[in-house]
């Protein structure tokens, strides 16, 4: 039976993201998700849902997301489930779903005092094991200017 485990969150920090190196030199970071859902309740008022997720990134990922993501960034993860399980020091088994990212996309800066959203640092993305990732691919094609295109550059609707 085949399987597929992919995740795609979208949501703001909870927290600084906490850079670490392995033994072998290999960056990790660990860091908090908070994904916001708003939904009507039985009365028809609209209240906020929020999904606290954990997780973790490794390689060149971690280091951007360790340089430009801060507690409130806005940031869209793209990654797999990953079940943590443990045994706590009472002797319970425990256990943790957790996300390994893949990739990270900075949507935008949180605001520095003094400075307005347009201001902020520019968006940037970091696939998590080298090359290209679909959001980091540059500028998207131009038109051509074969049949359905006039001179103007202008769309025909």
């Amino acid at each position: 039976m085949a399987s597929f485990n992919k995740v795609i969150l979208a949501g703001n920090a909870t927290r600084d993201p906490e850079l670490r190196y392995t033994q072998s030199g290999m960056a990790v970071v660990e860091l908090g998700l908070a994904v916001n859902e708003k939904r009507k309740d039985a009365q028809g008022n609209w209240v906020d849902d929020v999904v606290f997720v954990d997780v973790t990134l490794w390689g060149r990922t971690a280091e951007v997301a360790g340089e430009y993501v801060q507690k409130g960034s806005a940031i869209l993860i793209e990654g797999r489930l990953k079940l943590d399980q443990w045994t706590s020091q009472s002797g319970e088994k425990r256990q943790k779903l957790k996300v390994t990212g893949d990739k990270l996309v900075l949507l935008g800066q949180k605001p520095r005092d003094g400075q307005s959203q347009a201001q902020a640092a520019p968006q940037a993305s970091a696939p998590a094991r080298g090359g290209y990732s679909a959001y980091d691919e540059g500028p998207p094609p131009q038109a051509s200017s074969g049949a359905g295109a006039d001179d103007g550059g202008d769309l025909p609707f």
